[in-house]
């Protein structure tokens, strides 16, 4: 479908899927196996400046636009989603400054995140607080100029890569979820190093491990917003970073319709390609046909919080919502087309669908979308 994209968008869809063919197709395979961070590859999308299409011009980037975030993800994704998530995940980790920080705090950290010089990484979650953000137990008190931080947080994107991370930390437990804050801790400061580094299904090119505070010092000045703004921080952050999950799911799912088209039409039974038969001719029109539906309300939640609209909570879920699960059905279709091939290690759509099924679970699970969206629902039709 032609979605009006400018020339502008146009360009940086296509740059960003010139460096999937051929940056990303050709090692996507090497870095599921080794795990291996793809810095190389980074460096290259850093090149290409797509570390500044959600960043603002004053601050060395190109203008903030989840639109134009969504369509790189999407193209890069579409080859490895686990390299697209290590660049969408510094665009996670560097919304919240965008978004509150202070003028002082942009001027120091979004210069060097426009350029991908660095990458940032968001950690809210916990061993024991997950969906449920409210019961997370790392600390954070007030010592004269600094704040102490003492707990782990754990399955966080880019951890121990990344140089930049907003920590989210309870400054008073006894105001429950209004007790929380969020910091700037940068790499390297005392008291913080990176624990357990996680085996995972899929995205194994991304690193996900354990963030450990142990009287970790953070200058009061890396305090964003202010104290007991922590779960606004994140759930504003989140309203913006789900259209960029679901742009992920989004090119998991249209990659993995592009190899089964073209393994459809080589792969010959009966003397003829199964790409003629009716039962595979069906699958193939209801996977472009949900990808498509996919595609319009990513693109249209992407265009609405770039719009400026306030209220981009429910749209948000519902983008990411059905685009992951959208992706989950499209990569299983896609492996049983390929049949029994399909579920080697040989060809390579049993790492799509190892990859689609994080989006279904990460920045809240689908089925707290569902609660999100219809809460939203009925609070509107409540009016």
């Amino acid at each position: 479908m032609d979605y009006l994209l400018t020339d502008e968008q146009k360009m940086i869809q296509e740059l960003s899927h010139k460096i999937a063919e051929e940056k990303l197709r050709p090692v996507a395979a090497k870095y599921d196996q080794t795990e291996q961070f793809p810095w190389d590859v980074l460096k290259l999308i850093a090149d290409a400046d797509l570390f500044g299409l959600f960043i603002p011009e004053d601050y060395g980037g190109m203008g903030v636009s989840v639109f134009n975030l969504c369509l790189a993800t999407e193209e890069l994704s579409r080859a490895c989603g686990g390299i697209a998530v290590c660049y969408a995940a510094s665009a996670l980790g560097t919304f919240p400054i965008i978004l509150f920080g202070s003028e002082e705090q942009k001027k120091k950290y979004l210069p060097d995140l426009a350029k991908g010089a660095k990458l940032a990484a968001f950690a809210l979650t916990e061993p024991e607080a997950g969906s449920d953000a409210g019961s997370i137990k790392t600390s954070a008190r007030k010592e004269g100029n600094y704040y102490i931080l003492n707990g782990t947080k754990h399955f966080i994107t880019n951890g121990g890569e990344a140089e930049v991370y907003i920590v989210v930390a309870m400054t008073n437990k006894s105001k429950g979820a209004r007790g929380a804050s969020a910091f700037i801790v940068e790499k390297g400061s005392k008291g913080f190093s990176f624990g357990k580094k996680e085996d995972k299904l899929g995205i194994r090119a991304s690193v996900t491990s354990e963030l450990i505070f142990n009287e970790c010092k953070v200058p009061a000045e890396n305090l964003l917003s202010k104290e007991g703004m922590g779960f606004i921080v994140t759930m504003k952050t989140f309203d913006m970073s789900r259209p960029g999950v679901a742009a992920q799911a989004l090119g998991i799912a249209q990659g993995a319709l592009e190899l089964a088209v073209k393994y459809a039409r080589q792969r010959q039974q009966f003397a003829k390609s199964i790409s003629s038969f009716q039962g595979i001719q069906w699958m193939l029109a209801d996977m472009a046909t949900e990808i498509e539906a996919a595609r319009a309300l990513v693109y249209a939640s992407a265009r609405m919080i770039d719009s400026g609209a306030k209220d981009v909570g429910r749209d948000s879920a519902m983008a990411k919502l059905f685009a992951s699960d959208v992706a989950m059905k499209v990569t299983t279709d896609a492996l049983q087309i390929f049949g029994g091939y399909g579920y080697m290690r040989d060809y390579p759509i049993e790492k799509y669908i190892r990859d689609a099924k994080i989006t279904q679970i990460y920045e809240g699970t689908n089925q707290i979308q569902r609660n999100i969206i219809a809460l939203a629902l009925i609070k509107d039709l409540a009016k």
